[in-house]
């Protein structure tokens, strides 16, 4: 569940054990297979999670602990990242840890909570269509990324971060709606 009463260690819990439920639910033989996200399998949208998780630590000077290679254990990989994250989040002095941000000032675990925390679910997303595993987002956090895509605005748009929207009914769901504003083909 994710609300905005949630702190950002708490959220960032929650959301990824949602990733990491999808990442162990990947069949054999599908790590390969193409995602949503052009030229990306799905051992690559996991790679992308890592890394960019690992990018943020290091860019305040925190060192995530460092797991096998997604190339060859995608799963342990996630739950190492997953589980310095954690611990990085735990801990007050980092997570308050002020910088300045795209946005302005910011501290870590409030630029976690928002940008990161997006990215487990919307690539949890990816991962699960790319795996043809179960891909419901919760309906909590489909409107948590509706209001994070909302505080974005036109910068949801900018380079590497989501392609042109993508038409769908008016009679699709709330899922389906938000997905396609995110480029995603639903």
């Amino acid at each position: 569940m994710t609300s905005t009463s949630v702190s950002p260690q708490d959220h960032y819990r929650d959301l990824a054990a949602t990733f990491t439920a999808r990442v162990e639910a990947v069949p054999d033989g599908r790590w390969d297979a193409p995602s949503p996200c052009a030229g990306w399998s799905a051992r690559e949208v996991v790679a992308h999670v890592i890394d960019t998780q690992r990018e943020m630590a290091e860019r305040i000077g925190v060192t995530l602990p460092e797991g096998p290679s997604v190339e060859n254990d995608p799963v342990t990989a996630w739950r190492t990242l997953r589980d310095g994250m954690q611990a990085a989040l735990d801990d007050p002095d980092v997570a308050g840890h002020e910088f300045d941000g795209y946005f302005g000032r910011t501290d870590f675990a409030s630029t976690i909570d928002t940008f990161y925390c997006f990215d487990l679910v919307v690539h949890g997303w990816d991962l699960a269509r790319a795996t043809g595993t179960d891909e419901t987002i919760p309906d909590a956090d489909v409107v948590w990324v509706e209001n994070v895509v909302q505080g974005l605005g036109d910068n949801i748009r900018m380079e590497g971060i989501c392609g042109p929207a993508v038409e769908v009914p008016d009679s699709a769901d709330r899922q389906t709606k938000l997905l396609a504003y995110l480029g995603r083909t639903v």
